[in-house]
């Protein structure tokens, strides 16, 4: 065994450790920024502050080109010119956000919103320019296995946050500052960023049309999918903000925001082994290609399950950590979304599987049909169903994704996922719910009695999966063998 094998196991586990312990915090700083929002603009306001980050969100998603992906998929390939990549990669993706960002604005007006929401629209788009550009350094942390750099600027980011809109609040600047306060931290969030990636790259822009013309071959399968992507996963909020009060767009942005926050979860550890994936595929090392995607399926399972299960006997507690006593309708949509929230996280690791194969193409046929069939369920049922029925429409679309993503894995690399970590899974998950039931509601109803009662039910499940031998070093040593 060479000792380049345990240095890399080593720093995949750092990163990995890191990537988890900051989405914690962030994710709780999230949480918090969300509960003085909905307390203060009600669900009306925060109806609008959803209806605000889908309508710009859709053309910042557009903007996306598949960049994202692909920079971590070219900058992984043997023999490459790292710099030259970036720096074109990240020219690109000014060139396009500055377009499609600029559209958002323009085009709001053609909506039948409200004055507040079409100026909110501009003022946001600034704030997606930052996290297009974000998106690109992200790319280059994964490759370069330092995580704790993007982790940094994101908590420091989100620390501002708070603190903008606290201020927001005290000094009652409404929806308006509260939007200002969003582009700030992600402005933040940007710099830190880039001063970041100046240790490794010192990235500037370049306007190589060869290489523009490389990336758009590379890019075009996965602009296409995330057009398509992008009509089922905002589908939903955009029509019920059309035809529906404010207020239940409100009631389900309360929701839609806890699934928001707990799916960056799957995205991030699959931006982390994407490199592996396509190194890995490209050196022909089939058996330990396979071996890699198990140990993914089951650590996406680790996480999803008792997720799922727990959330479904403390929704009301976290609506009401999240949103207070408007909010109380969204538990039964929390409830549903968040069997789709379990979805992505098998859905997620599977498309970029396929992603690393370079068999992108093959997702767009399962986008469009997804894509198609999820606006006739959201037309179809939005109207009489509101909220709880764009959630199961949801829910719907991330199964059609997560089921045929698994079809192309097994298509095209002979592979179906082994099950014996998804039943000790099940069963720890099981065992977790002890703590849950027995503790008192009106302690679960606390913010330290929320978190103490999830932290206690994390603790158990983790035990009783080791005690399962549901885990063991052995499911690591195929890191010895990429290099």
């Amino acid at each position: 065994m060479t000792t380049k094998a345990p240095l890399l196991q080593k720093r995949i586990a750092y990163n990995t450790g890191i990537q988890i312990l900051s989405k914690v915090i962030s994710t709780a700083i999230a949480l918090i920024a969300t509960a003085l929002m909905t307390r203060y603009l009600g669900t009306s306001g925060f109806g609008e502050y959803t209806t605000i980050i889908t309508f710009i969100s859709i053309f910042a998603i557009i903007a996306d080109l598949g960049l994202t992906l692909v920079t971590v998929q070219m900058i992984s390939l043997p023999g490459v010119s790292e710099k030259k990549i970036l720096d074109n990669l990240f020219a690109l993706r000014l060139v396009s956000a500055i377009i499609f960002l600029s559209l958002g604005p323009a085009l709001v007006w053609l909506f039948p919103y409200d004055y507040s929401i079409k100026i909110g629209v501009l003022i946001l788009s600034l704030s997606f320019l930052f996290i297009a550009l974000n998106q690109i350094l992200v790319g280059l942390f994964q490759k370069k296995l330092r995580m704790d750099k993007a982790a940094i600027s994101e908590i420091g980011g989100r620390l501002f946050l708070i603190l903008g809109v606290w201020l927001a609040i005290q000094f009652n600047l409404g929806l308006k500052g509260i939007l200002w306060t969003t582009v700030v931290a992600n402005l933040i969030n940007f710099l830190l960023h880039f001063i970041f990636s100046r240790n490794f790259i010192r990235i500037s822009l370049r306007f190589d049309l060869n290489i523009w013309k490389e990336i758009a071959i590379k890019s075009w399968p996965l602009a296409i999918i995330i057009v398509f992507n992008l009509i089922y996963l905002k589908a939903d909020i955009l029509i019920l903000s059309l035809v529906k009060p404010q207020a239940h767009v409100g009631i389900y942005g309360a929701a839609y925001k806890v699934i928001d926050v707990l799916v960056t979860v799957p995205f991030m550890f699959a931006g982390l082994v994407l490199p592996f994936f396509t190194k890995t595929w490209a050196l022909k090392k089939d058996l330990q290609f396979k071996k890699l995607i198990q140990k993914g399926y089951d650590f996406m399972l680790l996480l999803a399950l008792p997720v799922l299960i727990a959330t479904q006997f403390l929704a009301p507690e976290i609506i009401h950590l999240v949103g207070g006593s408007d909010f109380k309708e969204s538990v039964e949509v929390l409830k549903i979304l968040i069997l789709a929230g379990a979805l992505i996280f098998i859905g997620t690791l599977f498309s970029h599987v396929i992603i690393s194969i370079d068999k992108q193409k093959k997702l767009i046929p399962i986008y469009i049909f997804t894509s198609v069939t999820s606006v006739i369920g959201y037309i179809l049922f939005i109207p009489k169903y509101s909220y709880i029925g764009a959630a199961w429409m949801t829910v719907y679309s991330e199964a059609v994704i997560a089921i045929m993503a698994i079809y192309y894995v097994y298509r095209f690399v002979n592979f179906i996922p082994k099950q014996k970590v998804f039943l000790k899974s099940l069963l720890a998950s099981a065992v977790m719910l002890a703590p849950i039931l027995i503790i008192p509601t009106a302690f679960k109803y606390t913010w330290y009695g929320l978190v103490t009662t999830i932290l206690i039910a994390v603790a158990i499940y983790f035990l009783s999966f080791y005690l399962l031998k549901g885990w063991s070093k052995k499911d690591v040593e195929f890191l010895n063998e990429i290099n």
